[in-house]
């Protein structure tokens, strides 16, 4: 698997997703609930931004925010890194760490199909890696 298109047929294209003007202890609540780190953020127009608890901590908690009472849009980042559908694994690596992000929203032109993590793209490459292995062992026993 090299490609995104690849991975998120694998991993399914689920994203969830939250409303700007919802308050951050809800975002917090539902990334919890689904066991990621991220939301996309999404209002009446489309894509505006993803909160992470990384933006949670560093703009809400740190800044001494009450997360019952401080909206989505106040700590989400809305300067976007995203993805085309038919980026490769190895692309999609280089461009978090330039960019250090750890979520990618993934768009196919200007639809959102799925997000891709930095967990994903690692295990990943950790299952390619295991594959040239298996197969360099094959080939040397035989």
């Amino acid at each position: 698997m090299n490609f995104v298109s690849e991975l998120l047929t694998t991993k399914g294209r689920k994203v969830y997703t939250i409303h700007p003007n919802a308050l951050v202890i809800d975002a917090i609540r539902e990334m919890d609930q689904r066991g990621v780190g991220a939301l996309i953020v999404l209002n009446e127009q489309g894509l505006v931004g993803v909160i992470s608890e990384r933006d949670y901590a560093r703009r809400g908690i740190l800044k001494g925010r009450r997360s019952d009472e401080t909206s989505v849009a106040e700590i989400m980042t809305t300067e976007l890194v995203t993805v085309e559908i038919g980026a490769s694994i190895d692309d999609c690596m280089q461009l978090m760490t330039q960019e250090r992000v750890r979520h990618l929203p993934v768009l196919d032109g200007h639809d959102l199909i799925g997000i891709v993590s930095i967990g994903d793209l690692v295990n990943e490459i950790m299952l390619r890696q295991k594959a040239t292995i298996a197969h360099l062992k094959d080939y040397i026993a035989s």
